[in-house]
């Protein structure tokens, strides 16, 4: 229970410390966002990939100081000044072991900001490139977005499609209507 307290809380943190940078930079049209997430990505691919440097980052025990040495060491001149301010910041914050998660609301953000969705799609069998393009234009068409789609297929749906958008789903597949149909028929 305390862990998942905890992630939620890392998330809701991680999530205002993205929400902050795209505000800074959407300040400044002269910084591309793309290069930002770019730079946020291979910041954290850096310090997730190296147990040592994790280990340095994530340590209390270590001073602001001498993390800061550490970043400014690897990073300075080789990410956008922005995001070496930023990551500056986090560790003046004890927030830098957040880096990962912060990229990926980050991202989050930047998909909302450009009016993009992800969507994933199951059906009962492959569908053509032709049936998988219009799918996604009617979607598009109705979510009034840019929609970025994950196919899949799972045969036990027997017919059908489910949508999963933004944590909604429509499951307008032939085995959910056999449950349903099912269970009217118990009551």
């Amino acid at each position: 229970m305390a862990e998942a307290l905890k992630d939620k809380n890392s998330e809701l943190v991680s999530k205002r410390w993205a929400k902050a940078l795209m505000e800074l930079v959407l300040e400044d049209e002269s910084i591309a966002k793309e290069d930002v997430l770019n730079d946020l990505r291979n910041v954290a691919s850096i310090v997730d990939s190296s147990d040592e440097l994790s280990t340095v980052i994530n340590n209390p025990s270590i001073s602001t100081e001498e993390k800061q040495i550490v970043l400014c060491k690897l990073f300075q001149g080789k990410v956008a000044p922005l995001v070496y301010n930023f990551i500056f910041t986090l560790n003046l914050r004890k927030r830098a072991g957040l880096l990962s998660d912060i990229a990926i609301e980050f991202e989050k953000e930047l998909d909302r900001v450009n009016n993009v969705k992800h969507v994933n799609i199951t059906s009962a069998i492959e569908l053509s490139d032709e049936k998988k393009d219009e799918i996604k234009n009617k979607i598009a068409s109705k979510l009034d977005s840019n929609i970025i789609v994950d196919w899949g297929v799972d045969k036990e749906i027997i017919a059908g499609l489910i949508f999963n958008i933004d944590e909604t789903v429509i499951d307008n597949s032939v085995k959910h209507k056999l449950e349903d149909l099912s269970k009217s028929i118990m009551r």
